[in-house]
């Protein structure tokens, strides 16, 4: 892990965070949780360069959140709602926000709510999905929430590809994780060019990013739950 790097939330590399989100989705839902806390430190890393013992803290608190909303039925969303407050309040000195991690963590939490219904309950629920997502990312960027739907659809793409992975039997050599990861890489570029429109960044071009391939194991925003 090196230190010294920071990296803007608002500039982080779409190839480079897809990647390590697909990797994370993949442990997720395979229930490896020292593989996933693993997996945290790099995705936090490349997302937001904090320090090593704040990156370390941030994966810390996103393991626990995803732990505690994982059960199903039995599972604890206020727990969960607290380690993702622990986290943006972590993300929010790192990089200089003016987040309330309060609100943040419930945005976050929210879409994960709406994503399991969603998973139980068929697909007629993805404009409220899209529309959760959209409100997390308008809160933690200051965009209007109808330019971050482009990002939305296309992380809610990733997420039908992750389900129906999952509903096959979660294996790793599956063609479907390719076709989750360029989904993420074009939902975090999306995302990008949604805030460049702001003026905020320049958005870094990922390089023929359709047809970038994750590496071997077929590999911000948190994991789906």
């Amino acid at each position: 892990m090196s230190a010294g790097r920071r990296v803007s939330p608002h500039a982080f590399d779409p190839v480079g965070v897809a990647r390590h989100e697909a990797d994370a989705w993949v442990a997720y839902y395979r229930h490896e949780w020292v593989r996933l806390l693993a997996v945290s430190l790099r995705l936090v890393a490349a997302a937001f360069g904090m320090a090593p013992r704040r990156t370390v803290a941030g994966a810390w608190h996103l393991l626990r959140g995803f732990q505690q909303w994982s059960p199903c039925p039995d599972n604890d969303p206020e727990g969960a709602r607290r380690s993702m407050e622990r986290f943006y309040a972590l993300v929010a000195r790192t990089a200089g926000l003016p987040l309330d991690p309060a609100r943040a963590a419930w945005l976050e939490v929210e879409w994960w709510r709406v994503h399991r219904e969603r998973q139980h309950d068929g697909p007629d629920a993805d404009q409220e999905l899209e529309r959760a997502l959209a409100d997390l990312y308008a809160y933690a960027y200051d965009v209007p929430a109808d330019a971050m739907l482009e990002a939305a659809r296309w992380r809610v793409r990733a997420m039908d590809l992750s389900d129906r992975w999952v509903s096959a039997g979660r294996c790793r050599d599956d063609p479907l994780l390719g076709r989750v990861y360029r989904a993420l890489v074009r939902s975090h570029t999306a995302l990008l060019h949604a805030v460049a429109r702001r003026g905020s960044v320049r958005p870094q071009t990922p390089c023929a990013a359709a047809n970038v391939h994750p590496p071997a194991v077929a590999a911000v925003s948190p994991t789906p739950p």
